[in-house]
């Protein structure tokens, strides 16, 4: 059989590189008002420009760092291979298809369970509700035939 990869990521609308030029417009921004009220002799403003800008850079900060996350998975003849990137840290799952059993999530259910041997792994966080049922139907018809060649 065929190796079938499937690859699920955020949907980001913004690149880390577009996210930092935004930023850098939108202190510029903040500064030059705040700037304007200092010269007026409303000081205090420039403190809660200050204190803005480093909650907007904190929140980009996390956004940046998992713009990149995913679920990478591989099915071949010899495995099932799951990885997860999260925040820049992979984690790598190697299942047999003959032997995995995928869970197939009821409605308000959050994850795909895939079993084997003894290993759980969950997948489908990037997916929509609908999308993850459907995900897990085409991998569970997928791995069905793996199972008939034992």
């Amino acid at each position: 059989m065929a190796t079938r990869e499937w690859v699920l990521k955020k949907n980001c609308s913004i690149s880390p590189k577009q996210l930092a030029q935004a930023y850098a417009a939108l202190c510029m921004a903040s500064f030059l008002v705040a700037a304007y009220f200092v010269m007026h002799g409303a000081w205090v403003v420039m403190v809660f420009a200050l204190l803005e800008m480093s909650a907007v850079a904190a929140a980009f900060l996390y956004f940046g760092r998992h713009a990149t996350d995913r679920e990478c998975i591989s099915l071949s003849e010899a495995e099932l291979l799951v990885e997860l990137v999260q925040a820049e840290q992979s984690l790598s799952f190697r299942l047999d298809p003959r032997r995995t059993r995928v869970a197939i999530p009821e409605p308000r259910q959050r994850l795909i369970r895939l079993e084997a041997n003894g290993e759980r792994v969950d997948v489908g966080r990037y997916l929509t509700e609908r999308k993850r049922q459907e995900f897990a139907k085409e991998l569970n018809r997928e791995l069905a035939g793996y199972r008939l060649q034992t």
